[in-house]
């Protein structure tokens, strides 16, 4: 396992969580496809939101799930490609436009094309992490996808871009760095979660996607193969589990267990008297509270998130851009009846998305939780075959897609 031809073919994703540290060692075996070799998991400790806040305990955390990692794929990890999220991070669209000299557009044509439409001011303190293309179009006609080898005057692109607060990068890299690993590649967590999830059909058709973590829920929208939208919302499972703690006076560590176990998101569907046991915030002392009782606590800020994503739709007049519906996926999709309560709060189809993963690991790696860690490893390998990443087309050699690594080095 430690030649160096074992390492050129290893890709490993690191999903830093707010509730939990996710690592998943794969070994590429075709351009096109890889086996997942190693899993590592552990408790997430000092991370909130998705943004690290207390380096050591973060550290601890990242430590134990790679060493986990490592154990069962018998190899030492050195670097990992990581996803980052958070309120911090932004999404906007911008345009370019260049004028083609020799009429025939080629591939420096198309960089100098991005490159002027991520020539816009930023807010102080955030870094561009990715240029995204939607489309192209030249002289004003039609949209293309790749525009190399086509002939015209004038070539404008309309791109996404993202970005994320430098701090809130520095930290996350500092802690891998820290707990031994280098940093290759830093994915917005929804571009991963989307490859994980979504078939190639729901992209072109148009299609949004939610991932409810524990930190934050991840919002994106993708409409003819190109992301056209993306999101931060603030609140996710955690809230829900303090939620419980609070209102049954409970211990965070039994309400995650009764929303695990017991929780749901629509009363009407999921009724009952049953009573279960939870332990309380004090002492060694239990009370009984009925499965009725968490569904009521749980509902409030579950429509409180389907709200901001309403008003989100409804600001960007994005309905006419999500025809094939919305996939749920994260942690928080597991909860009984959101399927349900999406269809109903939100008025489009609804389903819940589990990674499509190779069958060898369909029992262990199919839940929504590792959308994220797979859809990282996706993502990954799709950059290592020095082609089109999601919305890039074209043989662009130097990818849009700015190497983290390249600007994460500036920061130290």
């Amino acid at each position: 396992m430690n030649n160096q031809s074992t390492y050129d073919t290893m890709l490993v994703a690191l999903d830093i969580g707010t509730t939990k540290i996710s690592v998943l060692v794969a070994q590429k075996v075709s351009d096109e496809g890889l086996t997942v070799i190693g899993i590592g998991k552990a408790p997430s400790y000092g991370v909130s939101r998705g943004v690290v806040v207390d380096i050591a305990q973060a550290v601890h955390s990242i430590k134990l799930a790679i060493k986990e990692a490592e154990l069962m794929a018998g190899c030492t990890i050195e670097s990992v490609c990581i996803g980052i999220s958070g309120v911090h991070v932004q999404a906007f669209n911008s345009q370019g436009m260049i004028p083609i000299k020799n009429g025939r557009i080629r591939p420096h044509d198309v960089s100098s094309v991005l490159a002027a439409a991520r020539a816009v001011v930023i807010p102080e303190g955030q870094q561009i992490l990715h240029v995204l293309p939607q489309y192209y179009t030249i002289d004003n006609h039609h949209r293309v996808a790749d525009p190399v080898g086509m002939f015209g005057v004038r070539l404008e692109a309309q791109v996404h871009i993202v970005t994320g607060a430098v701090a809130s990068v520095q930290n996350l890299v500092r802690a891998c760095m820290t707990a031994g690993v280098e940093v290759s590649d830093i994915i917005f967590e929804p571009l991963a979660s989307a490859d994980a999830v979504l078939s190639p059909d729901e992209k072109q058709l148009g299609v949004a996607l939610l991932d409810i973590g524990g930190g934050t829920s991840d919002f994106a929208i993708y409409q003819q193969g190109t992301i056209r939208h993306t999101k931060v919302f603030p609140i996710a499972g955690n809230l829900i589990t303090h939620d419980i703690a609070l209102c049954l006076r409970a211990t965070i560590k039994d309400a995650e267990r009764v929303k695990q176990e017991y929780g749901s998101t629509l009363r009407s569907l999921f009724r009952t008297s049953e009573q279960i046991e939870i332990e309380m915030v004090h002492g060694e002392e239990t009370t009984m509270v009925s499965i009725d009782e968490i569904a009521r606590i749980i509902e409030p800020r579950v429509s409180e998130l389907l709200m901001m994503v309403h008003k989100e739709i409804e600001q960007g007049h994005l309905e006419n851009l999500m025809p094939a519906g919305i996939v749920l996926t994260g942690g928080g999709a597991l909860l009984n009846g959101i399927k349900e309560t999406v269809q109903i709060s939100l008025r489009v189809p609804a389903r819940v998305g589990n990674p499509h993963v190779p069958p060898m690991f369909k029992e262990v790696l199919s839940s929504p939780v590792y959308a994220t860690a797979y859809g990282l490893l996706l993502h990954t390998l799709k950059k290592n075959k020095g082609v089109a990443l999601n919305e890039l087309s074209g043989p662009l050699m130097n990818r849009v897609f700015y190497r983290m690594k390249s600007w994460v080095a500036d920061f130290f």
